[in-house]
């Protein structure tokens, strides 16, 4: 009987095993958390075994209160140790970050020929409201760069509950970033492995199967390559500390791991930051986690370190947070092209109420190296939050019940630093103008087409019209008095609009022009 049991035992382990490998991919956050919980090594385990020693049942009686008391007390140790060990790993964190960082004069120039004009919300309704196949919806928006280029891309993924176990992905969807029109490119191509799809047919199910098992793997994004859709996902691996207490406290901290590839075939290549860098595919995107950098920067606020930053006790010398920026959709860090290369930046601001901007910080967003910038000695600035009010208050006359100020950028041009703002309708139809903020003396300037937004990065503030004095200004959708890169006073900017309402086109007439709009001729097609 005992022989019997014991191989009954050791085949039902096998199978369970057998059934955990093959379900592993599902397996995963549970594994990895508790590889990334150090102290759950020492106290679940101790905890489990007193549990089978002595065939405790949770009934209520005197004989099983102790124990039970015991292993609720290992419970309230694994929360408490966690914690403390996550403020060591902040603190650690903040350490590495700072150290590394390079103090800079000034922001990374802007690049005048790839502006970031079109924002998240806005891109979302571009890349819906053109999209043709009724089988398919955009999904997980995120940004790529095609030949220099910043594109908001979207995976084609299925719509509709059968289409979402019958259908693979079939490509990409991208919107043109700095183009203040709408500009989409659709590249077909079904992926075996894709996005929004079931799991037998999703990226995470093969990354997890045929790629490192003990990462974090970060949000994916498309890269189209050669008419053909590859699907990165960057990720973090933990490195292992011990704080010196008055017992050892184990704790983990993330860095970056690598990014790992899915090409359209489903095959999944596992690369290091170095490899990343040099693969072709890769060429030229953003490699960086974008939750990675976010809690870089973020951590810093342990600087000066934990007791600095709690309530009632702590001093808050020095202490920042990330500035919280007006706009639907997207929050910080923002991915910027730079004259030095593609950036992720972080706009902080002190600790508290304060609005003046701390720091802003650049991180490299194929590197991972970091630098920060806080402004000449002596000289206030404002943050983020402050440049959208004074958009607001420069343009008197535009609805702000139907128009809102959105991410705020801030962008160097000719060594100054300005918060370029764009104006965009509620519900996201389109940019309706963009407007630059000095940070240092509050003044507004708007330019109200992208090739006006191109001609102020390059230096040429002409090409905006200063409204801060209270200058003319018409309400956004009517006459506008900005001056453009064309040169001459603004008449009037013509929208053409989609049935959604989304902004199609746009044209410039200049104060010595006229417009006239005749029906079209019986048999006159969108083609000419």
């Amino acid at each position: 009987m005992n022989t019997r049991r014991a191989v009954g035992g050791v085949v039902g382990l096998a199978v369970l095993l057998g059934a955990a490998y093959v379900a592993r991919p599902w397996l995963q956050w549970l594994v990895y958390g508790l590889y990334t919980t150090p102290t759950a090594w020492v106290f679940v385990p101790v905890g489990l075994a007193a549990v089978a020693y002595f065939g405790v049942s949770f009934e209520s009686s005197e004989a099983n209160r102790p124990l039970g008391i015991a292993l609720g007390l290992v419970v309230v140790a694994v929360i408490v140790l966690s914690s403390v060990g996550g403020l060591y790993a902040q603190t650690t964190l903040a350490d590495r970050t700072m150290a590394g960082a390079t103090p800079t004069q000034g922001l990374s120039p802007a690049d005048a020929d790839h502006p970031r004009v079109v924002t998240r919300n806005v891109s979302d309704n571009y890349a819906a409201n053109t999209l043709q196949l009724s089988r398919y919806r955009v999904s997980n928006p995120d940004v790529t760069f095609r030949n220099g280029t910043p594109y908001w891309s979207y995976a084609l993924s299925p719509d509709g509950v059968r289409n979402h176990f019958a259908l693979k992905q079939d490509g990409t969807v991208l919107v043109n970033m700095s183009a203040q029109n709408a500009k989409v490119e659709t590249v077909r191509g079904e992926l075996e492995a894709g996005i929004g799809t079931a799991w037998y047919n999703n990226y995470r199910w093969n990354v997890l199967k045929q790629g490192q098992y003990l990462v974090d793997y970060g949000d994916p994004f498309m890269v189209p390559h050669r008419n053909e859709s590859y699907i990165a996902v960057p990720y973090t691996k933990p490195s292992f500390h011990v704080r010196a207490l008055p017992v050892p406290l184990p704790y983990t901290v993330p860095e970056w791991g690598g990014v790992a590839l899915v090409a359209p075939d489903g095959s999944v290549t596992d690369l290091s930051p170095a490899e990343a860098r040099s693969n072709p595919v890769l060429r030229g995107q953003k490699l960086v986690p974008f939750d990675l950098t976010r809690e870089r920067v973020t951590a810093t606020k342990y600087r000066n370190g934990i007791l600095n930053t709690l309530p009632v006790v702590g001093s808050h010398t020095d202490e920042i947070e990330v500035a919280t920026t007006p706009g639907s959709g997207n929050e910080q860090p923002y991915l910027v092209p730079t004259r030095n290369g593609t950036k992720y930046v972080v706009a902080v601001e002190p600790f508290g109420d304060a609005q003046g901007l701390r720091e802003v910080w650049e991180i490299d967003g194929r590197t991972g190296e970091a630098s920060v910038y806080r402004g000449p000695s002596g000289e206030s600035l404002f943050g983020p939050r402050k440049a959208a009010d004074y958009v607001r208050q420069a343009s008197r006359t535009t609805d702000w019940n139907r128009f809102s100020p959105a991410e705020p950028l801030p962008v160097a041009v000719d060594g100054r630093l300005y918060w370029m703002v764009k104006v965009v309708p509620e519900g996201g139809s389109g940019v309706s103008y963009v407007a630059f903020v000095n940070a240092e003396s509050s003044n507004v300037q708007e330019t109200a087409s992208t090739a006006a937004v191109e001609e102020f990065l390059r230096g040429n503030r002409s090409a905006a019209q200063s409204v801060s004095d209270g200058g003319p200004n018409a309400s956004a959708g009517g006459p506008r008095n900005a001056t453009t890169a064309g040169g001459g006073n603004v008449s009037l900017v013509v929208e053409k609009r989609a049935p959604n309402g989304s902004v199609v086109a746009t044209m410039t007439v200049y104060e010595n022009e006229s417009v006239s709009i005749e029906p079209a001729r019986n048999g006159t097609t969108a083609a000419g």
